[in-house]
């Protein structure tokens, strides 16, 4: 008798498809994606919010006034550059280099420190020329906004510590990577924020 016969009353089994890393779709990864489109309604919510009050000036200063462009552009330039070391990182992760993947991981903390150094800077030079959030509405919504970033990119580097401490101990495993592939999403979408924030906030608001 063949095997087809001794077979043909066997159930079936099917399997989840593989991602490109070898393991089946992670319930994670769906559950990551709702949790970013719902972190991108709450920008655009401040976005929004800083919409409607930019020119809510209350007597105090006004963008052209209190801006450093270049200041900012720098930071900018700071933040997506380590969308780029994150990438070389996750590449790295592909081909199984540890040493290359946590060598860009800590380029990219080190960039995204900068980037939440030069915020600081700017933010306490503000409040020292006397540009708080209670000035204005336009101060308060642009404090709001911009700090919420802020935030996030920091949440960002203790994720990111905490990843360089798992690879060090556990290596290269399943989940070490997803929580990788997590981690990717949330930096790049930060950086897609970052820029509306450059240039609905800093750069609208200087030339208009």
């Amino acid at each position: 008798m063949s095997d087809h016969v001794l077979n043909k009353g066997a159930p079936r089994v099917y399997h989840l498809p593989e991602d490109e890393h070898g393991h089946g779709e992670s319930p994670t990864m769906l559950g990551f994606w709702i949790y970013l489109m719902s972190d991108a309604l709450i920008f655009a919510s401040l976005f929004s919010v800083y919409g409607v009050l930019s020119r809510n000036y209350a007597g105090g200063p006004a963008p052209q006034q209190i801006f450093d462009l270049p200041l900012v552009a720098l930071n900018t330039a700071f933040l997506l550059v380590s969308s780029i070391t994150f990438g070389a990182g996750m590449q790295a992760m592909d081909a199984g280099k540890v040493g290359s993947l946590k060598l860009w991981l800590i380029i990219t903390g080190l960039l995204g420190a900068a980037f939440i150094g030069v915020e600081l800077h700017e933010f306490s030079s503000l409040i020292a020329d006397g540009a708080t959030p209670q000035r204005s509405g336009f101060l308060s919504s642009f404090f709001t906004l911009v700090a919420t970033h802020g935030l996030h990119v920091t949440f960002g580097l203790i994720w990111l510590v905490t990843m360089l401490v798992q690879i060090g101990t556990r290596g290269l495993t399943t989940e070490t990577r997803r929580r990788l592939m997590c981690l990717s999403m949330f930096w790049h979408f930060l950086d897609i924020i970052w820029i509306g924030v450059f240039t609905t906030v800093y750069l609208f608001g200087v030339l208009r």
